[in-house]
């Protein structure tokens, strides 16, 4: 154990994960050692300083772009793998790819020569398609959780996809894939479940209008009042009329763009071989039960990756600009304010009974008697690892076993009718499943607190929220805030996303 100022180095095993998620982050060596110093090393018992921890770093096999010596050859095998999978990504998101998927630190300037000598015409291509700005207010951490649905795979492949998304700093709470996202039961669960992980939940709610998400403004809106009783009376969640759910529109852009076309590619070839119709019933299933886990990791590590990189620098942005994960955990290092409602577990158990019970029909990939099929016949086959080289390998093993069962037996006409009904039930919209809770009054709407007529769409403006505001920035001194509007709107940001435009930046980490 080494020693800094007569101190011992605190021991590795407690200080290892942390230096683990901040190098996810990609911070630098100082940035790392004072965050550790200031959360998690005891500096009345431990010391510790740059070139130990430089040391154990390194022994801990995280070596930076230059210890690494890459060149545009060294590469090629990682870039051949990653291209397959993200075919239209771009220099800044191969950056990210090859250090979180490949565990490689490389140069944005070496990515980019790479791209001159290998994928000449795929740069040509990428130019003409990036994204146009758009923008958004915020009042700071967890004002809005902005939530919303995807459908472009729904009628093609049967998945439906979810997210819910903090607007200020660009954090993903989660991104979501299951046979349905137009149950309300389901969607709630969804919020449900990040809140109970987390400890707490947003000001406000945030979604377009539809009844898919009447559970989850029933839901939040019952959390809040059991946790301030003089907010009885109000809906705490934001229907996004005639105006648009910007950073959701936005989230989805980014998907289709860096992780849908790879993997689109993977789904198509059941469907052109006639391997796969979701609207048959056992390949449906069969379908979901092999591909929706798999899709389903695909998908954490994606939103992993992006909680973990900084969106691209924007001197227009009054936004913070960081890693989403650190802002999310130490948003007063940012110089922002923080507006988390913590959240009681009776109050979580209270809802989740009332709308979103556990043993709902909603919840389950298949039908029990179906899965209880299915996963032996997986072992049958060696239960061998869903990839994006063996998925349909596995699918079409496993149909085959069902059709042989079928033909010996005869699936059972009651077996049949149960297993059709969660076919059914991915289609049907459930529009009376959850009815809103009647006479609350609305969240306040069309307040302008920007410039240009911007629309501030938090919680922060609700009454009780300003009172709130007041409260929280008289504590944390200065600043002072008057009650006149253009002193207000400073407080406030917009948020603006163009990170897959070509600006340049510094890479070399």
């Amino acid at each position: 154990m080494g020693r800094n100022q007569h101190k011992p180095n605190p021991p590795l095993e407690d200080i290892a994960p942390h230096i683990h998620r901040y190098w996810k982050q990609r911070k630098d060596d100082k940035a790392i050692l004072r965050l550790l110093n200031e959360y998690h090393i005891d500096k009345t018992i431990y010391g510790l300083g740059l070139t130990r921890f430089r040391q154990i770093r390194e022994s801990l096999g995280l070596y930076r772009t230059r210890s690494q010596h890459h060149d545009i050859n060294s590469i090629r095998p990682a870039l051949l793998r990653l291209r397959a999978q993200y075919p239209k990504a771009g220099a800044r998101e191969i950056v990210s790819l090859l250090f979180h998927e490949e565990n490689m630190s490389v140069s944005r300037n070496m990515v980019t020569e790479y791209f001159s000598v290998f994928e000449p015409e795929l740069v040509k291509e990428r130019r003409k398609n990036r994204l146009r700005r758009k923008r958004f207010w915020a009042a700071g951490v967890n004002d809005i959780w902005a939530v919303d649905q995807h459908d472009k795979w729904k009628y093609k492949f049967g998945l439906a996809l979810h997210t819910g998304i903090d607007p200020f700093i660009g954090f993903t709470h989660w991104l979501k894939i299951w046979w349905t996202n137009s149950n309300p039961r389901l969607v709630l669960s969804y919020y449900l479940d990040e809140v109970e992980e987390q400890g707490y939940g947003p000001l406000v709610s945030q979604s377009d209008p539809g009844t898919e998400n009447f559970g989850l403004a029933n839901g939040h809106t019952l959390i809040r009042h059991f946790h301030d009783p003089s907010l009885r009376g109000t809906l705490q969640h934001r229907w996004m009329r005639e105006k648009k759910n910007v950073m959701p529109e936005i989230s989805w852009s980014q998907l289709r763009h860096r992780f849908t076309p790879g993997f689109e590619d993977i789904l198509d070839i059941g469907v052109n071989n006639g391997w796969y119709d979701p609207d048959i019933l056992l390949e449906a299933l069969v379908f979901r039960w092999v591909f929706i886990p798999w899709l389903q990791k695909e998908l954490d590590s994606y939103r992993e990756r992006v909680n973990n990189t900084a969106k691209r620098a924007d001197r227009n942005k009054v936004l913070p600009h960081g890693v989403p994960n650190d802002m999310a955990e130490h948003p007063g290092d940012y110089g922002v304010l923080d507006f988390k409602i913590k959240v009681e577990q009776e109050a979580i158990d209270m809802v989740r009974a009332l709308y979103a019970p556990p043993d709902h029909e909603v919840f389950q990939l298949v039908p029990p008697d179906f899965h209880a099929i299915i996963t032996q016949m997986y072992a049958e086959i060696g239960q061998p690892a869903v990839t994006r080289e063996s998925c349909w390998n596995i699918y079409l093993q496993l149909l085959g076993k069902f059709r042989i069962l079928d033909n010996l037996y005869n699936i059972p006409q009651d077996m049949d009718a149960e297993w059709g009904y969660a076919l059914t039930m991915a289609r049907e919209e459930h529009a009376k499943d959850i009815e809103l809770i009647p006479n609350l009054q609305p969240l306040r709407n069309d307040d302008v607190i920007g410039p240009s007529g911007f629309y501030y769409m938090g919680g922060v403006n609700n009454g009780e929220g300003l009172t709130q505001l007041d409260r929280m920035l008289d504590e944390d001194e200065p600043p002072v805030v008057q009650d006149n509007e253009d002193d207000t709107s400073e407080i406030f940001a917009w948020f603006s996303d163009d990170e897959l435009a070509g600006n340049s930046e510094i890479d070399e980490w």
